[in-house]
């Protein structure tokens, strides 16, 4: 019985801090939505060509109006969660982009965003990958300044699977059942000064 309210204390000793989860969620998803809110805006005719086309695009009607709507969605919700501004709402149609690029863009990729052959994830493309590498690797270390090229980091092949979409998905379902944080967003103090919350 006493480790029952020792855990109960600890739990209630949480909810002065439990506003930093949902705080994290929305700081870590939103320059990452809104740059690429901003890499769709700034090459929009391009996007929308690439929305549009059935051939080697994704085929989508209306491209210019669906590139906008994906594109201020990402920009103007990123903007929102950073101050936690309608958290659940805008996190619901971040979601749906989230679920739409994952399996209109992603999916035939696999699940592995950086190819990694080792990875029991591995799919033919991303196994086959390694021996492009490799190759790679020869060459510019035959015919480059290797070790100023890999200065910044080592080289990969980006493999552009499901694995970052859903990943963004699901912090993104977390915000819409969390909300944006107790003490750590604008939506707590206007539930707060209209009553909902104390």
């Amino acid at each position: 019985m006493q480790l029952v309210k020792l855990y109960q204390r600890l739990l209630d000793g949480f909810k002065f801090v439990e506003g930093i989860a949902p705080l994290g969620l929305r700081l870590y998803l939103a320059p990452v939505l809104m740059q690429a809110g901003y890499n769709k805006l700034s090459n929009f005719s391009d996007t929308a060509a690439w929305f549009g086309n059935p051939d080697w695009g994704l085929g989508l009607p209306f491209p210019e109006v669906m590139v906008a709507l994906a594109a201020g969605t990402e920009f103007f919700g990123g903007a929102l969660l950073i101050v936690g501004l309608a958290t659940r709402l805008i996190a619901i149609p971040l979601a749906f982009t989230m679920l739409v690029a994952a399996f209109s863009v992603h999916i035939d990729n696999g699940w592995l965003a950086i190819a990694d052959a080792s990875s029991w994830l591995a799919n033919e493309n991303v196994l086959a990958s390694a021996d492009k590498l490799a190759r790679a690797k020869e060459i510019l270390q035959e015919n480059g300044n290797y070790e100023w090229l890999t200065s910044s980091g080592n080289f990969v092949i980006l493999n552009n699977g499901i694995e970052f979409a859903i990943t963004y998905l699901l912090m993104l379902l977390a915000l819409i059942f969390m909300g944006g944080g107790r003490y750590t967003s604008l939506d707590y103090y206007i539930a707060k000064r209209n009553g909902v919350v104390n």
